[in-house]
């Protein structure tokens, strides 16, 4: 075995295992909401996250539903220079009942359109910051989206969650949970710094970096051992 032969074996094992441990991350380049848990009956601030998955074109515009079934009274939105915000409102077939009297209609729809400059370049992502609440007692809430393209193409992440099965195009899923009575903290104890629902949930960034850098430590291993192997394989000098 010639140590050039030895080395291109090491490499070709590096460069596979890199590839084959960085899909998950270009897999999961989808529109996406941060974070992905809150409380039933509260206030939170989500972010829909849209990355660009185009080498030739620019995001231009983005469609958030917010179903009907389920309403939210109340939605606010940040600003984002450059693009324009749009929300539109739905009769609701079931009002719904507050301390100021009942709401007859909710936000259905809400459209971010870019301004000249301000697309979502090749290779980039924006976010998108809402306010909600209170949030109605269900297990979570879908929002489809739809995500339009320089080129005309408008990409469909509508795909419920399925039990057993991958979504092509997964929508965002927003996870309720109950609200719990918590005891009140202790006198001079000082409250958390964030809140579940405040934070952004970033562990799909995280688990993509792992699984990168554990590619390049099986990759450096199969180097080393294939260059024991041709070590041991090469003859020794006699006296």
């Amino acid at each position: 075995m010639r140590l050039t032969h030895v080395v291109r074996a090491g490499v070709a094992v590096a460069a596979a295992a890199a590839a084959a441990l960085a899909f998950p991350a270009a897999a999961s380049a989808h529109v996406t909401v941060n974070p992905s848990t809150a409380t039933q009956g509260g206030y939170t601030k989500v972010t829909f996250r849209v990355p660009n998955e185009r080498d030739d074109a620019s995001t231009t515009k983005v469609e958030i539903a917010l179903p009907t079934d389920t309403p939210i009274a109340s939605v606010s939105l940040k600003p984002i220079q450059g693009w324009t915000a749009v929300a539109e409102n739905s009769k609701l077939a079931t009002p719904i009942k507050t301390d100021d009297g009942e709401i007859t209609d909710a936000v259905s729809k809400i459209t971010w359109t870019a301004g000249a400059g301000a697309e979502i370049k090749p290779h980039q992502f924006q976010e998108f910051d809402v306010s909600l609440g209170p949030l109605p007692v269900a297990d979570q809430i879908v929002f489809k989206a739809l995500q339009t393209y320089s080129t005309g193409e408008v990409v469909r992440w509508i795909d419920e969650p399925a039990a057993g099965a991958e979504a092509e195009h997964p929508a965002p899923v927003l996870k309720l949970t109950k609200k719990t009575d918590t005891a009140a903290p202790a006198a001079g104890a000082s409250a958390p710094a964030a809140t579940a629902t405040g934070a952004k949930d970033d562990s799909g960034d995280g688990t993509a970096i792992g699984l990168g850098v554990a590619g390049l430590v099986l990759g450096l291993a199969g180097l080393i051992v294939a260059v024991l192997a041709f070590r041991r394989s090469t003859p020794r000098p006699t006296a």
